[in-house]
C-alpha cells in the first residue's frame, strides 16, 4: 500500500507520498482542501494510501475522518514518536515539508495501528468536553484578573464576562450529560466508571472523550501509559533519576486524574488504604498522588473490561 505522510498546521496540509515516484503536495486546511487532496490523489492512479499523521486535536482529527470514510487506512501517532524516530535519522532539517517527508518515512518504516474513529456520539461528547475545558480556563484568567491590584475600574467587565462564562460552562455540564445519557454504551461505560468513589462526572466525561475505546486498551498498563503516569526511569552509569509522569501521555487525562486522586484519597476507603501503605513506606506526596492516578486507571479498566461495577471488597 502507498504511504502519504502528513504534516497538518492551521493554515495548509503538507503532504509527501511514498508510490512508484516520491511527489509532494500542499493543500489548505479546509474541507476544500481535503477535496484537494484527495482529486490529485485520483489523478496519480492512487487509491488507497496508508495515511500517517501527528496527534494535534481537531486539526488532525477533521482530516482523518475525511479520508477514512474514502477507504483509506489512517494512523494517528504521538508526536513524540516521530521526534524520536527524527532523531534515530540524525535529522536536522525543520520545515513543514521536510516533516511530512518524515512522518512518511515513520510510517513507511513502523507501520502504525490503524486509527479508529470516534462513534458521532463519541465525537461529539469530545467536542464538548473540550469545549468546557478552555471556558474553565478563561474563567479561571478572569478571577486571577479580580484578584490583581488595581481592576477596579474593569471590575464590572470582568464579573459580567465570569457571569457569562459561568452560564455557558453550566448549559455544557447539561448538554455532556445528555450526550451521555442519550448514548446506551456511553452511559453504560460513565455509571461503571463513577462507581469507583472519587471519580465524579467531570472525570468520567474526560475519559469517554479522550479515550473513546479505553476498554479495549491491551491491559490497564497501556492505559496508564497512553494517560502518562507510568514510571519512567533513568539511568547512566551511576546517574539514576525517575519521573513519575511523562509528557508523552495525553495531558487532559492526567489533568482530571490528579483531581480525581485527592478526592479518591479522601472518600475511597480502597484508595485511602493504599496511600496510607504508601505514605508508611516513606513515599513522598507526589509520589503518593501519582501512584493513586495509576491505582484509578487500573480500576476503570478493570470495571470497564468486566462491566461489572466498582466492589471495594473485591478490589
Amino acid at each position: 500500500m502507498d504511504i502519504l505522510g502528513i504534516d497538518v498546521g492551521k493554515e495548509y496540509i503538507d503532504c509527501e507520498l511514498l508510490s512508484e515516484k516520491r511527489a509532494t503536495k500542499r493543500v489548505n486546511n479546509t474541507v476544500r482542501g481535503f477535496e484537494q487532496l484527495q482529486t490529485w490523489l485520483r489523478h496519480r492512479n492512487v487509491r488507497k494510501v496508508h495515511a500517517c499523521m501527528e496527534a494535534t486535536g481537531g486539526w488532525s482529527e477533521e482530516l482523518a475522518y475525511f479520508l477514512q470514510e474514502r477507504g483509506h487506512v489512517v494512523s494517528i501517532v504521538n508526536p513524540m514518536q516521530i521526534r524520536a524516530f527524527g532523531q534515530s535519522e540524525l535529522t536536522r532539517t525543520k520545515t513543514d515539508k521536510a516533516d511530512a517527508g518524515l512522518i512518511a518515512r515513520f510510517c513507511k518504516a513502523m507501520q502504525p495501528a490503524a486509527w479508529e474513529a470516534p462513534t458521532p456520539a463519541e465525537r461529539r461528547l469530545r467536542q464538548l468536553v473540550r469545549r468546557r475545558r478552555a471556558l474553565i480556563e478563561m474563567r479561571t484568567q478572569e478571577l486571577n484578573r479580580l484578584a490583581a491590584p488595581g481592576t477596579e475600574n474593569v471590575e464590572k467587565s470582568i464579573r459580567d464576562m465570569i457571569a457569562t462564562l459561568e452560564k455557558q460552562i453550566s448549559e455544557l455540564d447539561a448538554d455532556i450529560t445528555k450526550t451521555i445519557d442519550d448514548d446506551d454504551d456511553l452511559k453504560g461505560k460513565r455509571d461503571l466508571i463513577e462507581s469507583i468513589d472519587g471519580i465524579g462526572p467531570t472525570t468520567s466525561a474526560t475519559l469517554l472523550a479522550e479515550t473513546p475505546h479505553i476498554e479495549k486498551f491491551e491491559s490497564s498498563k497501556a492505559l496508564a501509559a497512553f494517560a502518562g503516569v507510568c514510571p519512567q526511569l533513568k539511568q547512566s552509569g551511576r546517574s539514576v533519576s525517575k519521573s513519575y509522569t511523562t509528557k508523552i501521555g495525553n495531558r487532559e487525562l492526567r489533568r482530571v486524574l490528579f483531581m480525581a486522586a485527592l478526592a479518591a484519597r479522601r472518600s475511597n476507603a480502597v484508595i485511602k488504604a493504599f496511600a496510607d501503605r504508601l505514605q508508611e513506606r516513606g513515599k513522598r506526596p507526589k509520589e503518593i498522588i501519582v501512584a493513586i492516578m495509576r491505582k484509578l486507571i487500573v480500576l476503570v479498566f478493570g470495571v470497564l473490561k468486566t462491566r461489572r461495577p466498582f466492589d471495594p471488597n473485591w478490589a
